[in-house]
């Protein structure tokens, strides 16, 4: 996956699409990738069916039109949320692995001295080195404290082949997909590229509020991205890769507060990636915790976070985050960005005298629409907290 992602960052990032923001992981799909195991789902039929809807997003030009619709208090309140969320999972990520390994004070010492370590660059106006650093003092302190780390991947390139990957008795033993594993997962993507929308969004707004002024051509494109991501998945998925992609927000956000254009960006992240990926053993250390938890935690969350709050400072903004935040936390962000984005582009919370502006079509019946299909999938797949899953009263 890292080679994969590495050469369409080049190609897409870095040359023939340099507004598109990197093709990262899907972190808010993760939670429902349980789900899909669950009922069937092949990783193969799941990718390929991701990137065709995301093609054809991308193509009609539908995620930078939700993304219009969607207002600063929406959008803040979104941001809010996520920041929030990400901060208190990744500190309970720290605090198990801490005490799995029988040591709990050491995730208390590094969530302390990360604090310090930001607060310090904050004062110094040097945030940009707050990754870096946090990652070195986080891995650091760990291991001075005793805690056990190991390198285990060997260098190396990975097969490349993919019918190793998807041979009945090799790779990930699944076989091809066949008609009825397109049919299980169809829900799923529909939702999966449905969140797009909302999560590049995110990134797309943190970069506008850090970079310079009148920088807006340097700004990530969000059709742009969905065209780079949606091929970077149908090729990944192809080549055996189980990773579902979106845009990279451990990249942009750290990326957004260095105000460094993207085209840069990719190509010396694409240069790490190659060789994290051939060299193996960087891909312990990166993803050991007490250096990835600290890494999201400033380089992410804390950021988006900050980018929330600051956009509903301004403006009748405070009912439509909080909103968000209320549905988002019922159901997940996806269900509480559509169902707030309804409620505020009719004018019943929110600015009034920005939805009096709005057309028929962007007041009500667009976002409606967008409302009724995310519920409607979430309902069918058993995402809504209570009520069970259409899906399985379809198969009974």
């Amino acid at each position: 996956e890292l080679l994969i992602v590495s050469f369409f960052i080049i190609l897409f990032s870095g040359f023939l699409l340099p507004t598109a923001n990197l093709a990262g992981t899907h972190g808010p799909l993760i939670p429902l990738i349980p789900i899909v195991v669950a009922a069937g789902g092949h990783p193969m039929a799941f990718g390929l069916l991701i990137g065709a809807f995301g093609l054809l997003l991308a193509i009609s030009k539908g995620g930078s039109l939700l993304a219009n619709l969607t207002s600063k208090g929406v959008c803040g309140g979104l941001l809010i949320y996520l920041g929030f969320i990400g901060t208190t999972s990744q500190v309970k990520n720290l605090f198990a692995w801490s005490e799995s390994i029988g040591m709990s004070h050491i995730a208390f010492f590094i969530i302390l001295a990360t604090i310090l370590l930001y607060a310090l660059l904050e004062h110094w106006q040097k945030r940009w080195l707050a990754v870096p650093l946090s990652c070195v003092l986080g891995g650091g302190l760990a291991f001075a404290l005793g805690a056990p780390f190991e390198f285990k991947t060997a260098p190396g390139l990975p097969h490349m082949n993919p019918m190793y990957w998807w041979g009945e008795n090799t790779g990930w033993m699944l076989g091809l997909p066949t008609v009825e594993s397109f049919i299980v997962v169809l829900p799923f993507a529909i939702l999966a590229v449905a969140m797009w929308s909302p999560d590049f969004l995110g990134h797309q707004v943190f970069q506008k509020i850090s970079y310079p002024k009148r920088t807006e051509k340097v700004l990530m494109d969000i059709d742009d991205t969905m065209t780079s991501a949606s091929i970077r998945q149908v090729a990944g998925s192809v080549l055996g890769g189980a990773n579902f992609a979106s845009s990279w927000g451990t990249y942009i956000v750290p990326a957004a507060i260095a105000k460094r254009p993207i085209p840069a960006g990719a190509l010396l992240t694409a240069l790490f990636c190659i060789i994290a990926g051939v060299w193996g053993y960087p891909m312990d250390l990166a993803i050991w915790q007490p250096v990835m938890c600290v890494a999201l935690i400033v380089g992410v969350f804390i950021p988006l976070l900050e980018a929330g709050m600051e956009m509903t400072r301004e403006g009748k903004t405070t009912q439509s985050a909080a909103i968000v935040v209320f549905a988002s936390a019922l159901v997940n962000p996806a269900f509480g960005w559509s169902i707030t984005l309804l409620l505020d582009n009719l004018g019943l919370i929110g600015s009034k005298e920005r939805s009096s502006n709005l057309t028929k079509m962007s007041r009500w019946i667009i976002p409606g629409i967008m409302f009724v299909v995310l519920t409607s999938v979430m309902a069918i797949v058993g995402m809504l907290p209570g009520i069970p899953a259409l899906m399985e009263n379809f198969r009974h």
